[in-house]
C-alpha cells in the first residue's frame, strides 16, 4: 500500500460556520460538516435533517414526462404489450423490477427482458428487440440504459415498437429516436436534480403516472382541501413501497446522496429496516443479517445465528448489491429481478440460496485472478516503471475483472484496465484514481477500438486481438503525458480536526448520526486527531488489521475502542506507547447486543 497524503479541508468560509453554529446552537464541528456540503442557512439545514417526500422534484419537470406517461396510458388503454428492458447490474435490476411490480399491479400483459452479459453486452440488443417482436410488444421501456442506442431504436420503430428511455447516462451527440426520453442529462432538460439513478429514473417515472391516476401531485402546495391531503398520503404510502429497491441502486451505483437521492435514501432505508421486500429479506437472511426494526416474531431469522442491526448504505453496498450483482455476473441477471419482484418468502428464499451461491462462486473467481494479477505485477520491473496497468488473461471471468481492477487500484493506486477473451474480442474494465479521466484516455485510442463507454473513472472497452499490444503500449503513453506525480499519491481527505474531551459529547454524536445517509457528496465525516497513545491493549486481529483503544495525551480521560483495517503493520510501535495521529470515522459497534462508540481508523502516522 502507498503511503497517503492527508488533507485537510479549508474549502469554506469560517464566518459562515459561526453564524450557522449560532443559528442551529451546535458545535462548530457540526456547523463546518454543514457548510463543507453546501449547507450554509437554517432553512438547508432543517431540509437536510428532516427529509420528506415534499421535498422531491415535480416528476414532470422532466423532458418528456408528458409523452411518457402518455404513452403508458395509451397501451394501457388499448391492452397493448408492454416490456420493461433494463442492463444487468443492481441499477438495472432494481429498475426493471421497480417498474415492472408497479405496472404489474394494475396491467397484466406485461412481460421483462434483462440482455445477457456475456452474448449481448451492455444496454439495448438486436436480440432484445426480436425478444419483444416475438412477443408482440409494442411498447418498450428501457431503464439504465438507452440513452445511445440510435440504431436498436431505430430498428425498433421500423418494427413499430415504441421506446420510452428512462437513462441516467451522458447522452451522445446525437439522441436516439425514442417516443419519449427521460433522463435530467440531456441538454435540454430542465429537470432540477442530475444525478438520479437508473432506479430513481423508474421511480419518477411511476411517481408521476400515480400522480396523473391520482390527479394531485405531491409538489402541490399545501391547501386546507382535505380530499388533496388525503390523496397525497395515499401516494406517499404506496411510493415508500418501492424505495426500498431504490435505496439500493442509488447505494450500489454510487451515486451522489445530497438532495433528492438523500430523500430517496432515507425512506429507502427505513423502508428496508422496517418492512423489505420478501425478496430483499432473502438476501439478508444469507447474509445473516436481520434488520433491527423488524419484528422477529415468527421470523425463522431471529434465532442466535442471526445479526440485528440497523442496516445502512455501507450494508446495502457490501451485503445487498454483491450478490444481486452476482446473478448477472456468473449466470444470469433474470434471477435477480425474479428475486426482487417475489412476493413469497420461501419462492425468495430459493432463488436467494441460488444466487447466494453464485455469490461465492464470485468471490473465489475474484479472489483468484486478483492474486494472479499481483503476482504478475510484483515480479515484473516492466510493470513496476509504468504509470498505468494494463493486464489480459484469458481465463480470468468477464465479471469479475472490474472488481479485479478496483482492487488494483486500491494497492498499486494506477489508472488500471483488466482483460478478458470475450467471444472473439479482448473485453477490459477500467478503473481510475482521483481526479485522472480514465474515459478520456480510452478515447485517445478509440481507433484501435470496437466499443468502449463509461465515464471519468469507470469505463469498458473491447477490441480485436490484434489490437491489443499497440492499445496498452498507447494507453500507457496517453497516461503517461497526462498524469502527473502528484495525482498518482493517495489521499484521504479530512473534514475537521477533533479535540476527544471537547468535541466528542453525547449532543455531538446523535447529531452526527442524522448526518447520515452516507455516500458521495456526503461521506462519513473523516476527522483528525493528534497527540494519542495507546492504553496497552493493541493486538492485531485478522492477522492483517490493528485492534486498538486510543487516548489523547493531553487529557488521558477519553479512551475510544479503535480499529485500523490493514493496519497491523503499526502494532508493535502502537504497542510499545510511541505517540501517533490518526485520521477516522466515528461508528458504532454492535457486538453482543451491545452498542459501543468505535473509531474506525483510515490511515496512522507516528509523531
Amino acid at each position: 500500500m502507498k503511503e497517503k497524503k492527508w488533507i485537510i479541508r479549508n474549502d469554506y468560509d469560517k464566518d459562515v460556520v459561526e453564524r450557522l453554529a449560532a443559528e442551529l446552537n451546535v458545535d462548530k464541528v457540526i456547523a463546518t460538516l454543514l457548510v463543507e456540503r453546501g449547507i450554509t442557512t437554517f432553512d438547508s439545514a432543517r431540509d437536510f435533517f428532516r427529509p420528506k417526500l415534499e421535498h422531491l422534484h415535480d416528476p414532470f419537470l422532466m423532458k418528456d414526462m408528458d409523452r411518457a406517461i402518455s404513452r403508458i396510458n395509451q397501451a394501457i388503454k388499448d391492452n397493448e404489450r408492454i416490456l420493461v428492458y433494463g442492463d444487468y447490474d443492481v441499477d438495472g435490476t432494481t429498475a426493471v423490477s421497480l417498474v415492472y411490480t408497479y405496472l404489474k399491479s394494475f396491467h397484466s400483459n406485461i412481460d421483462y427482458y434483462i440482455p445477457d452479459r456475456d452474448t449481448e453486452g451492455y444496454g439495448i440488443s438486436f436480440q432484445g428487440i426480436e425478444y419483444a417482436l416475438n412477443s408482440n410488444v409494442s411498447l418498450i421501456i428501457a431503464l439504465d440504459c438507452g440513452i445511445k442506442a440510435l440504431e436498436q431504436i431505430n430498428y425498433a420503430k421500423s418494427k413499430n415498437i415504441d421506446f420510452i428511455v428512462g437513462d441516467h447516462h451522458l447522452p451522445g451527440d446525437e439522441l436516439p429516436e425514442a417516443y419519449a426520453i427521460l433522463d435530467p442529462k440531456r441538454q435540454d432538460c430542465e429537470y432540477p436534480y442530475k444525478e438520479l439513478s437508473g432506479c430513481g429514473i423508474g421511480f419518477k417515472l411511476i411517481e408521476a403516472h400515480l400522480e396523473n391516476k391520482m390527479g394531485v401531485k405531491l409538489s402541490d402546495p399545501d391547501t386546507n382541501n382535505p380530499y388533496k391531503t388525503k390523496t397525497k398520503e395515499r401516494i406517499k404510502r404506496e411510493l415508500l413501497t418501492y424505495l426500498d429497491l431504490v435505496a439500493v441502486s442509488i447505494a450500489s451505483d454510487i451515486v451522489p446522496i445530497m438532495g433528492e437521492n438523500r430523500v430517496l435514501a432515507y425512506y429507502g432505508l427505513k423502508v428496508i429496516n422496517k418492512c423489505p421486500r420478501a425478496g430483499l429479506e432473502a438476501i439478508l437472511y444469507y447474509s445473516n443479517i436481520m434488520p433491527r426494526g423488524m419484528n422477529p416474531e415468527n421470523k425463522e431469522s431471529a434465532n442466535d445465528l442471526y445479526f440485528c442491526k440497523e442496516l445502512n448504505i455501507t450494508d446495502l453496498v457490501f451485503l445487498v448489491g454483491p450478490r444481486i450483482n452476482a446473478a448477472g455476473r456468473i449466470r444470469s441477471a433474470l434471477n435477480s429481478v425474479k428475486l426482487l419482484i417475489s412476493r413469497d418468502i420461501d419462492e425468495a428464499k430459493g432463488i436467494a440460496y441460488e444466487i447466494d451461491t453464485y455469490n461465492k462462486e464470485r468471490k473465489d473467481l475474484d479472489t483468484l485472478a486478483t492474486e494472479e494479477a499481483k503476482n504478475i505485477l510484483d515480479n515484473s520491473e516492466v510493470h513496476a516503471n509504468k504509470k498505468s496497468i494494463v493486464l489480459y488473461k484469458e481465463s480470468w471471468h468477464k465479471g469479475v475483472i472490474g472488481i479485479v481492477a478496483s482492487r488494483l487500484v486500491e494497492t498499486y493506486y494506477k489508472p488500471t484496465i483488466i482483460f478478458t477473451k470475450s467471444n472473439d474480442l479482448i473485453t477490459g474494465s477500467a478503473r481510475s484514481i482521483k481526479d485522472f479521466d480514465i474515459h478520456s484516455a480510452i478515447e485517445h485510442c478509440s481507433d484501435l477500438l470496437e466499443h468502449f463507454g463509461g465515464h471519468k473513472y469507470a469505463a469498458g472497452v473491447s477490441l480485436k486481438p490484434e489490437n491489443f499490444d499497440l492499445f496498452v503500449k498507447r494507453f500507457e503513453e496517453v497516461v503517461n503525458n497526462t498524469i502527473n506525480e502528484e495525482q498518482m499519491v493517495p489521499e484521504i481527505e479530512i473534514d475537521t480536526p477533533l479535540s476527544f474531551s471537547e468535541t466528542i459529547t453525547p449532543k455531538f454524536l446523535r447529531i452526527l448520526k442524522q448526518f447520515s445517509p452516507f455516500g458521495p457528496e456526503n461521506m462519513t465525516p473523516v476527522f483528525v486527531s493528534k497527540h494519542l497513545v495507546d492504553t496497552g491493549y493493541a493486538r492485531v486481529v485478522g492477522s492483517k488489521h490493528l485492534k486498538f483503544c486510543v487516548t489523547q495525551l493531553e487529557t488521558k480521560s477519553d479512551f475510544y475502542p479503535s480499529i485500523g483495517f490493514q493496519l497491523g503493520e503499526h502494532h508493535e510501535k502502537v504497542r510499545l506507547g510511541e505517540s501517533f495521529s490518526i485520521c477516522y470515522n466515528i461508528e458504532e459497534n454492535y457486538w453482543n447486543g451491545k452498542t459501543e462508540i468505535q473509531l474506525n481508523v483510515k490511515d496512522l502516522k507516528f509523531e
